[in-house]
């Protein structure tokens, strides 16, 4: 089969690609949700399910596009499309599937609160889906988790973690930023290097400037905020992060760091050392379809000397494979 490839110049300057979107997933054209709809149902309506169809059409829209299929199923069939494939696929690819089909707050809702099931947390999914989210993204996320699960995201974040990382996810969760995008506000610069900087100089680290400042301002202020003081402490704060700090406080402020930084780099250093891992090998690719994916692919290639695409390849077979490949769309050379 021949790969379609994508030769991706990176420039971090800029926004967007000539299209329009720094995602791979882009509006299909042109669109008929009835037909697509039909599509499915016959896929679905014989004994052996045709799974390569229902990856064509749910890899090739994007998420409202897919919103609209599922209402058209429902009228075609008088069924919920989600109930129809849970009950028609199973694994991994019915997992992929169904996280398609649900909206981006739905999707990063499911994320956390998997992330908090069962025995023990895991924190770094939790995180990466916290640290990787406006505020506005966040509020939506916790309206849409109260109504899917009946439960307060807040109180389920202070149940699962204790002491300073909760204040930190807790402060994540509500971020605001207060500085004005757009502007350089040189004495605030001072002023929070300074809080940071003092808050480390003592025998034990003060955890509560740096979360209240990283919490607090945008991620272009806060990454001048970051050369100045990288600049003071000859290390990357990453390090300084690491050498003045332990356990999941630790983890917590290390990973916003690096999602202030260049939230594709963290997501595709996520990737490199989790590949066998499904749920997060899923969670970035739909969760980053429409937003950054062709950045995280670039990161990657560098990052592992082999294009997502050929590693997707390498590491996973059949259906799965092909709906992987689809939301990644192309090589890149």
């Amino acid at each position: 089969m021949e790969r379609p490839v994508d030769n991706i110049e990176y420039n971090p300057g800029k926004e967007t690609m000539w299209w329009g979107t720094l995602g791979t997933m882009r509006p299909f054209q042109p669109f008929d949700p009835d037909l697509d709809a039909r599509r499915i149902y016959a896929a679905l309506d014989n004994k052996t399910v045709d799974v390569r169809t229902l990856i064509w059409i749910l890899t090739n829209r994007t998420n409202a596009q897919r919103q609209n299929i599922a209402v058209a199923y429902h009228n075609l069939a008088q069924k919920d499309l989600n109930a129809v494939l849970k009950k028609a696929l199973s694994g991994a690819v019915q997992e992929l599937l169904l996280a398609l089909l649900m909206t981006p707050a739905q999707f990063d809702s499911h994320r956390l609160r998997h992330s908090m099931e069962g025995l023990g947390t895991d924190e770094e999914a939790l995180l990466e889906v916290l640290c990787t989210r406006s505020p506005e993204q966040l509020r939506d996320i916790t309206i849409e988790y109260k109504q899917a699960y009946g439960r307060y995201l807040e109180k389920d974040l202070i149940s699962e973690t204790s002491k300073d990382f909760t204040k930190l996810v807790l402060a994540i969760l509500k971020k605001e930023e207060l500085n004005t995008t757009g502007e350089i506000d040189y004495q605030l610069i001072a002023q929070d290097v300074k809080s940071l900087k003092d808050a480390i100089i003592a025998k034990k680290s003060d955890p509560t400037p740096w979360i209240q400042v990283l919490t607090s301002r945008n991620a272009d202020h806060l990454n001048r905020v970051f050369s100045r003081l990288e600049d003071m402490n000859g290390e990357p704060v990453d390090k300084t992060v690491q050498s003045n700090f332990s356990g999941d406080l630790r983890l917590g402020l290390r990973i916003l760091v690096q999602t202030i930084q260049n939230t594709p780099l963290y997501l595709a250093q996520r990737l490199h050392t989790s590949m066998k891992k499904n749920s997060v090998v899923r969670g970035i690719l739909v969760g980053r379809s429409e937003e950054d994916l062709l950045w995280v692919r670039v990161h990657f290639r560098k990052l592992a000397n082999s294009s997502l695409y050929s590693t997707i390849e390498k590491e996973f077979k059949g259906d799965l494979q092909l709906a992987l490949l689809g939301i990644c769309r192309s090589e890149d050379i």
